[in-house]
């Protein structure tokens, strides 16, 4: 499914609240599941979230992965070499800090995946490497949730397009 809608809309907090980042009334399933049922950390495991810039806290690229060489695969995949690993994070540009912060999520395998504008700061070959991670995770049976101002993007990569206005979803007006 692909979210679109204006800037401050509340596509973010969307997100942000389904991936229990913030409190919010109302209930997040996962299997028919309540969110308030499954501990935060399987919860987390289960449900990933990338925001469109994500967050470093340590000097070196390999010490946000929890297994550095099971993440090679994706961090080739998006178009990287294997010694982005051992890179500095201040040395990154906008785009790697935004495809590295993808293989981390993703290298946990978690079932859905809600990412926010993952290709806004890339060039159209890294944004296709993206989305044909997105499509090979879509067929694995992948859940993913997909925030994008592109429509061209969203028209390619969702089943489902939805609009997002003032905080509240809608499906788009249907064509007579």
């Amino acid at each position: 499914v692909a979210i679109r809608g204006p800037s401050g809309a509340g596509k973010t907090l969307l997100l942000r609240a389904i991936a229990d980042l913030d409190p919010v009334p109302g209930e997040v399933l996962l299997d028919g599941v309540p969110r308030a049922r499954i501990p935060a950390p399987e919860w987390r495991r289960r449900v990933a979230y990338v925001p469109a810039e994500p967050g470093w806290w340590a000097d070196r690229v390999r010490a946000h992965f929890a297994d550095p060489e099971a993440a090679l695969p994706l961090v080739e995949a998006l178009g990287l070499p294997p010694e982005a690993l051992d890179w500095e994070v201040r040395r990154l540009s906008t785009g790697e800090r935004q495809r590295l912060a993808l293989a981390r999520a993703l290298a946990l395998e978690p079932e859905v995946w809600l990412l926010d504008e993952p290709t806004g700061a890339l060039d159209t070959e890294a944004a296709a490497r993206v989305e044909a991670l997105l499509r090979r995770g879509r067929a694995e049976g992948r859940a993913i949730l997909i925030v994008t101002h592109d429509a061209a993007q969203a028209e390619r990569l969702a089943d489902r397009t939805l609009t997002m206005e003032a905080g509240r979803l809608s499906a788009p007006a249907q064509a007579a």
